[in-house]
């Protein structure tokens, strides 16, 4: 039997606005400027949906499943190990006016693979909050 399991970044804090976090990532193919090519390769992407290789898992396939606007953008997943599982950012706003984005990734993985994918997920939401707040080029949409 396989239960959710949530796995939860830190709050990234980004340089720009919820509004224009919002605009940027519910384009998903701006989501690929905070995922190295040096994991993924194979990187197929249309405004809606994002396909890309990782060594571990195989062909990970997303795409927007909800949208609140300025405040929460879900992206639902699969691959072969995992059938369906969604990235959720949550976005606020600081009063300073800067956006503040969690991550959450939920899954439904038998506890094998729950106790396997610990490091590895957490390393990933560490690596796409670290390039959030790095990243300047806000306005810089696909679209």
């Amino acid at each position: 039997m396989s239960d959710i399991s949530t796995y939860t970044s830190r709050t990234a804090k980004l340089s720009c606005s919820a509004k224009q976090f919002y605009d940027f990532a519910t384009d998903i193919r701006n989501f690929i400027q905070f995922i190295s090519t040096d994991t993924f390769s194979n990187i197929i992407s249309e405004k809606d949906s994002l396909s890309f290789q990782v060594n571990i898992l195989g062909t990970v396939k997303l795409h927007i499943a909800e949208k609140t606007m300025y405040n929460r953008i879900v992206y639902n997943g699969e691959n072969q190990q995992v059938r369906d599982f969604s990235l959720i950012a949550g976005i606020t706003e600081s009063e300073r006016g800067n956006a503040e984005v969690n991550l959450t990734l939920q899954a439904e993985l038998n506890p094998m693979l729950k106790m396997l994918a610990v490091a590895p997920v957490n390393r990933f939401l560490a690596a796409l909050t670290d390039e959030m707040e790095k990243f300047t080029g806000w306005s810089e949409t696909k679209g």
